[in-house]
């Protein structure tokens, strides 16, 4: 099975909720993928204060902050793929979904055991804005690079989704994202196509892997 894990960044139930949550059941509709929703909103996560005592220590959590992101780590290293989404704020991700990628620090415990620990990891990306151009491109890149930093493939949405799936809420909330047809048509590209690559991924390693071990 392939396990596809949706993080919704906003601090409330509305249109980035919404649009995640169509991107996994489009995810779903692929053979052998399941998914799991975790939404941020409410969530008690303190900031990374780059003390290096989880390196030093070699631990895959962190050792100072005692939160609800105690939670979150296991969930993102046992999935094989990931899609981000975030409202926009000032042209970028919230405060909760910095903070949440500020955190995973830790991740060089393991990097350092297998630096290609993430490589067959797959992730994409879902932006939605308020109003049509509103920052949605800079909300990707804020979300593509925290894929580029930990060596996970970010899988793009192909002719037209170059960066990943952007949504236009019109500031309705649920609905507002929900008339958005070509956003959400994107939305669920996004989904089925992290899935798909995912899958692959995950098979091509597993046929590597198999053929290693038969010529060794």
């Amino acid at each position: 099975m392939v396990k596809i894990l949706g993080v919704s960044g906003s601090p409330r139930k509305a249109a980035t909720e919404y649009a995640l949550k169509q991107a996994l059941e489009a995810a779903e509709e692929v053979p052998g993928v399941t998914t799991e929703f975790i939404s941020l909103g409410g969530k008690k996560i303190n900031f990374c204060i780059h003390c290096d005592r989880c390196i030093k220590e070699g631990a895959i959590s962190c050792v100072i902050h005692k939160d609800d992101m105690s939670n979150l780590y296991q969930p993102f290293y046992d999935a094989d793929g990931y899609i981000f989404a975030s409202p926009v704020y000032d042209m970028g991700i919230t405060g909760q979904l910095a903070t949440y990628f500020n955190r995973f620090r830790p991740v060089y415990t393991l990097l350092k055991q297998n630096p290609r620990y993430f490589s067959s990891k797959v992730g994409g990306a879902i932006a939605v804005g308020g109003t049509r151009n509103g920052g949605q491109e800079c909300t990707l890149n804020n979300i593509l690079g925290f894929y580029y930093t930990n060596g996970i493939l970010a899988v793009s949405g192909g002719m037209g989704v170059y960066h990943g799936a952007c949504v236009w809420s019109q500031d309705r909330k649920a609905q507002g994202a929900e008339e958005d047809l070509l956003g959400i048509k994107n939305v669920r590209f996004i989904g089925k196509r992290v899935a798909e690559t995912a899958v692959m991924v995950k098979a091509g390693v597993m046929a590597l892997q198999s053929e290693t071990n038969r010529a060794g």
